[in-house]
């Protein structure tokens, strides 16, 4: 799973015709930047690689979902700004998107997600 480059591509979610825009951030600059200094975000954000996040100096609520090497959903949580998230073991990659999209796209514990380009 360690091909990608900061770029873009798409999340698919198993099971539903949810296709979400990806932003993709496997640099250092890139994922410490992630979402900070925004007002919001069009789809999502993967920060690889990734075990934990945190929502210091940001301006919105988000969900996070974690993700194993095989991409796996292993947890999702909603954290509003000002927040420490704990590191998840076994957690490879964070998966960040506005508070409330995961429920949407009916993205939960347990699914294997895609990653398209």
């Amino acid at each position: 799973m360690g091909r990608w480059q900061d770029g873009s591509g798409t999340l698919l979610i198993p099971d539903t015709d949810t296709t979400v825009p990806l932003e993709i951030a496997t640099s250092y600059p890139a994922r410490t930047r992630g979402l900070l200094g925004r007002d919001g975000i069009d789809g999502a954000i993967l920060l690889t690689p990734a075990g934990g996040v945190h929502t210091f100096q940001m301006r919105f609520t988000i969900d996070v979902a974690y993700l194993d090497r095989g991409l796996r959903v292993i947890a999702v949580r909603t954290m509003k700004p000002g927040r420490l998230g704990l590191p998840r073991p076994r957690s490879r990659h964070v998966l960040e998107a506005e508070a409330g999209a995961m429920e949407r796209w009916g993205l939960r514990a347990g699914m294997r997600v895609t990653i398209a380009d």
